[in-house]
């Protein structure tokens, strides 16, 4: 089984929208990813971030809410979480055990911090990891500017040393075809 993890894809992330790279380009791909993971009846668990300790990303507030463009389904789950990790102190892993999903789809904002450590996590929990390379985004950074980044992060998963599996780093066009 599988799942699509749509991480932090908040509206007060991207407010305004071009804080981040590339955003309505990340929105359509992630709506291809979430449409295709419908069709097949694959679960989709959208991420969103409590940011409560840094005083932003407060629930019960419009900046908390996912972007209104993604396309959401009543039978989505929502995880929340307080660190980058989306599996740090969180159901995230009991959902997915309760499921039998061994491959997670990861998508998302931002690149450099949450996506990046989910990533990380899940391979070390020996899941079988596919990222929608043009499906995620960061900002520009103080001494690296968002392409790079996103560049950067494609490469250095797709040449980690797997552990159970091999992360594989696929345009979403590429995914979605292997899905339907």
């Amino acid at each position: 089984m599988k799942a699509l993890l749509i991480i932090d894809m908040q509206i007060g992330s991207f407010n305004p929208y071009s804080a981040r790279y590339n955003t309505m380009e990340v929105i359509s791909k992630i709506n291809q990813l979430a449409e295709a993971f419908h069709q097949q009846n694959d679960k989709i668990i959208y991420i969103k971030h409590n940011g409560s300790k840094e005083n932003c990303l407060i629930p019960n507030t419009t900046e908390y809410n996912i972007l209104p463009e993604l396309v959401q389904n009543t039978t989505d789950i929502t995880v929340v979480k307080e660190a980058n990790d989306a599996f740090y102190q969180t159901e995230l892993e009991s959902i997915l055990k309760q499921n039998s999903i061994t491959q997670l789809y990861i998508c998302g904002c931002a690149t450099d911090y949450c996506v990046d450590a989910t990533v990380k996590s899940a391979l070390t929990k020996d899941y079988e990891l596919f990222i929608a390379s043009d499906a995620h985004t960061t900002a520009d950074r103080p001494y690296v500017d968002a392409p790079t980044l996103i560049n950067h992060y494609n490469w250095l998963w797709a040449d980690m040393t797997p552990t159970k599996y091999r992360i594989s780093v696929l345009p979403t066009q590429e995914i979605v075809a292997s899905l339907l």
